[in-house]
């Protein structure tokens, strides 16, 4: 059966930019008004990106901006999008996810990735001497399973708080790996299209074929990445979109710097090669006026069959990013 727009659940992935021009602090508030916002809106969930060392991205402590929404909003679900769970120690981020839900009950998701959120050197300053192996991510996704699972008073480990709270988890990746994993461990998986977009389709297919049932989640559900600028008209939002563009290209170029402005063009800003880097990383990106949105959205959602949109939006101007989350919001009508 076809699924409708108006039926597809709108999220949005936070990745706290920086933004060129302001201090940190008023960046992250930047995150508590979006989220304010697109709850007033009607949008699902909000979650919280992973990322370290980094001026680019404000979201380096994840649970504590977590928490900063969560104070900050009523209703609106808020989760990391994700907690990369080989940086830390699963009954850590049992005790942080649970302090949260136990503060915001039934308002808190867990995402949990595996990629480091961050270079090789940094990586190996947050694991210290750590070494990981195929099999090690899977066991640890187990064992915040169970520390967030049922109380157990005579167990010798205990996650408090926590346990009891059964927070939601939920399954990150780009690859085959995680569609496999999240498919035998009967979890919502979520795919990064939002800037991996090679390997969604073999990974959607994998996991709905391999998913078994769990006490978490009885069929498949799928969540896809994508990248969403809205504007009054198609010139707009494309002017808009500089600024993604721009940042995706500092990425390329490792350079870490705050959220650029829009350019009218972007003819010298990138060579051939690197537009086409930028542009493959951005496949899954829908920009326009609403009804250019709207067809595009309803083409992915036709081709992917996804359960849930969750939406990366990189827009400098503050006030003209709410309104795109606005005008995307008024497709569900």
């Amino acid at each position: 059966m076809t699924k409708l727009l108006k039926d597809i659940p709108f999220s949005v992935l936070d990745l706290v930019p920086s933004v060129e021009g302001k201090d940190y602090k008023t960046s992250m508030r930047y995150s508590l008004e979006l989220a304010q916002h697109i709850e007033a809106l009607g949008y699902h969930r909000i979650w919280i990106s992973e990322h370290h060392n980094t001026e680019s991205l404000l979201s380096s402590a994840t649970p504590i901006i977590m928490g900063y929404i969560a104070q900050g909003t009523s209703t609106i679900r808020v989760g990391s999008g994700g907690i990369m769970l080989p940086n830390h120690v699963p009954l850590v981020v049992a005790e942080q996810i649970g302090t949260l839900a136990t503060l915001y009950p039934n308002r808190i998701d867990l995402g949990l990735g595996r990629a480091p959120g961050t270079d090789q050197i940094t990586a190996k300053a947050l694991r210290r001497d750590k070494m990981e192996t195929v099999n090690d991510f899977p066991r640890e996704v187990q064992e915040v399973q169970h520390y967030l699972d049922d109380r157990l008073e005579e167990a010798p480990v205990r996650a408090i708080p926590g346990e009891g709270t059964k927070v939601p988890i939920y399954m990150l990746g780009s690859s085959p790996f995680s569609a496999q994993l999240a498919a035998a461990l009967g979890l919502p998986y979520v795919f990064a299209s939002h800037f991996a977009p090679a390997h969604l389709m073999d990974a959607l297919a994998l996991y709905r074929e391999r998913f078994k049932i769990s006490k978490q989640l009885q069929a498949p559900y799928t969540m896809a990445g994508i990248n969403v600028v809205v504007a009054d008209t198609d010139e707009e939002a494309e002017y808009l979109a500089t600024s993604g563009y721009r940042f995706k290209l500092n990425i390329i170029k490792n350079n870490r710097v705050p959220l650029p402005p829009p350019v009218k063009s972007m003819e010298d800003m990138w060579n051939v090669l690197e537009e086409a880097q930028v542009k493959n990383m951005a496949k899954y990106s829908f920009i326009g006026s609403k009804e250019t949105v709207r067809k595009g959205l309803e083409k992915f959602i036709d081709k992917t069959g996804v359960d849930e949109l969750i939406i990366s939006t990189y827009i400098h101007n503050q006030d003209k990013k709410l309104h795109s989350f606005k005008l995307l919001s008024e497709l569900k009508e």
